[in-house]
């Protein structure tokens, strides 16, 4: 009998402990999580690396897995939260080399991938609604790079660094003969790469997010 007013104590402290963690609309359990699987993508973007017939100023990682598993779980908001963190960390872990321009090209291809992913599945619920929620998303993040790429990035980079336009293109070259100019660079190298890239997360985060789920039950709510 004393156990159980015990037991019974404790779950009615941890029922107020909750109840306190929400107060003002704040649930603590799905931040912590957040900040977690940021970090998570954070160390993932460190390890990057290059792909092979990819232009050798380009690296594959996996960073965006923890963004789109996380968005899945919880919700956009806080797929946002993630790719805020990853960026943040990213920066404090081993600062830039790209005068910030390599990493706000990650965080634009992130928001790019993940948010589409996460409103489609959350209107169609259903494995098949994950397999072409994750398919749009890859062609919707791949098509936006091109023009990010195209328009932004690749511009403000080679102005930064005093670089031409030419000398990008020519190391692109290297692994792809049709690439003659920037757009071709963007359609025959940048294109192929990010499919590649977003296809590859794609089925890693299909296969693992039910897994995931069940693990962190409680925790995304």
């Amino acid at each position: 009998m004393k156990q159980t007013c015990q037991d019974a104590a404790r779950e009615a402290l941890a029922e107020k402990t909750a109840a306190k963690s929400r107060a003002g609309g704040i649930a603590v359990r799905p931040l912590v999580l957040s900040a977690f699987m940021g970090a998570v993508s954070a160390v993932l973007m460190a390890m990057e690396f290059p792909v092979p017939l990819a232009p050798g100023f380009v690296k594959m990682d996996f960073s965006d897995l923890p963004v789109i598993l996380g968005g899945f779980i919880m919700g956009p908001l806080a797929g946002m939260r993630i790719i805020a963190v990853k960026i943040g960390l990213s920066f404090l872990l081993k600062g830039t080399v790209t005068m910030g321009v390599g990493e706000l090209a990650n965080m634009i291809g992130s928001v790019s991938y993940m948010l589409p992913a996460v409103l489609l599945y959350r209107r169609w619920h259903t494995r098949r609604g994950a397999a072409l929620s994750l398919a749009a998303a890859t062609a919707c993040a791949a098509a936006s790079a091109l023009l990010y790429n195209l328009f932004l990035i690749f511009p403000v980079y080679a102005r930064l660094y005093g670089m031409s336009m030419d000398s990008i293109v020519a190391m692109a070259r290297v692994t792809s003969p049709w690439v003659t100019d920037l757009f071709s660079m963007m359609l025959f190298s940048m294109l192929p790469f990010n499919l590649f890239k977003y296809a590859s997360v794609s089925v890693i985060a299909f296969l693992v997010y039910k897994r995931l789920r069940r693990l962190l039950k409680g925790w995304s709510d």
